[in-house]
């Protein structure tokens, strides 16, 4: 196909037929580097005294094409002089890309990890959010500047989102240097002082409907043509009043069906603390229904192609059937319908809601999670659903 050229590498994409990189020929020893999550990157590979070399050069966003042919002609004609490239190599092992150092450091770490979701949670996250800037950049090569330009788009309006995007950083590049492949923590408290400071921006309000419409919008879902899977997350999450990511990333090792209990894992939730939700009737069915599709999979609502289903389609789903409501607004209608039609006291809806108590006295108090009253709050809300 000849030369690259500046547009080629702009619209350039894995084919999605293997998870192996794949690589894009520039001639003259360079290539770009297609990974599946969509990151590409530059790399070179070049021969010295009879030994191969694979030379990352940087991620295409931030090294242009320009700017890799020059680097590669550097590292050609050092080569032909007998100089080895900076290669960032321990011995003969080249340093793994930071994709595959974040398998490594989940590998490391999943042995005290309770449940199988903190590991999704830490892949979807970083796929998400790292991987289109750095996930084929060789581990040793990202800088802090780098962990900014992930961070900073997402640091006022997903405050909590981006923290953990940081802490799961920095624990890849903890391990990185623990083996050796780099001296130092790009994601460490260096960057702390640049990032905005504060509680995250203004506050925004989800769109929610009226809880008198939750039972009609679950049914308008229900008839429509999106996959099944979809559907039966959609309906779980709305059941049980959890946060859009919580039940996306739902794994079947958190559920247990004979004690009507799922349990989210303090990494996967907003306020750093295991969750309790009880299961009503209805979310046990829909459960049950969602495990007769089952393809040997952890994820209990998986997507249509595989891997974790995305915030963007829930969304979409609702839009295209003129539901004036997001996701996360769902819980604003069993907040309100909680407080309008039952008795339950503040602090069980709180708990319901998995919202950390603000005030320090009364949390000094706070010792249960309410559970079995919980339970009967969400079995009032399952039956009010089903009319």
């Amino acid at each position: 196909m000849g030369k690259l050229t500046t547009a080629r590498v702009r619209t350039a994409r894995h084919s999605g037929r293997t998870k192996a990189h794949e690589r894009l020929s520039d001639g003259d020893t360079l290539f770009l580097q297609l990974a599946p999550s969509g990151a590409k990157c530059w790399v070179q590979v070049v021969q010295v005294n009879g030994r191969r070399y694979t030379v990352g050069l940087g991620g295409h966003r931030f090294v242009s094409l320009a700017e890799a042919r020059e680097a590669a002609f550097e590292n050609r004609r050092a080569a032909r002089r007998g100089i080895a490239p900076a290669t960032r190599t321990r011995g003969k092992a080249a340093a793994p890309t930071f994709e595959e150092a974040v398998a490594e450091a989940i590998a490391t770490r999943s042995a005290a990890w309770k449940g199988d979701g903190t590991a999704d949670a830490w892949r979807a996250s970083l796929a998400l959010h790292a991987y289109p800037a750095i996930g084929a950049m060789p581990v040793g090569d990202v800088t802090s500047g780098h962990v900014l330009d992930i961070l900073k788009p997402i640091w006022t309006p997903k405050r909590e989102t981006a923290r953990r995007v940081k802490r799961r950083i920095s624990a890849v590049m903890r391990w990185a240097v623990a083996k050796g492949y780099r001296a130092d923590d790009p994601a460490g408290a260096a960057i702390d002082a640049v990032l905005p400071r504060g509680g995250g921006g203004a506050v925004r309000h989800h769109r929610a409907l009226p809880y008198g419409q939750v039972a009609q919008a679950v049914a308008a879902v229900k008839a429509s043509g999106a996959s099944i899977g979809t559907k039966v997350a959609f309906e779980f999450l709305v059941l049980t009043a959890a946060r859009s990511g919580e039940v996306r990333l739902a794994a079947w090792g958190e559920m247990d069906m004979e004690a009507g209990v799922w349990t989210v894992p303090a990494e996967r939730t907003k306020t750093g603390r295991e969750h309790r939700v009880p299961l009503s009737a209805r979310s046990l069915a829909v459960l049950r229904q969602a495990a007769g599709r089952r393809r040997g999979g952890e994820l209990a609502f998986p997507g249509a192609r595989g891997g974790a289903l995305s915030h963007a389609t829930m969304r979409m789903l609702l839009r295209e059937r003129g539901i004036a409501a997001s996701p996360h607004g769902f819980r604003s209608s069993f907040r309100d319908w909680a407080a309008d039609r039952t008795d339950v006291p503040r602090e069980v809806v709180e708990a319901a809601l998995a919202h950390k108590v603000r005030n320090a006295a009364e949390a000094a108090y706070a010792r249960t999670d309410h559970l079995e009253r919980r339970r009967a709050l969400m079995d009032a809300w399952g039956a009010y659903l089903s009319g």
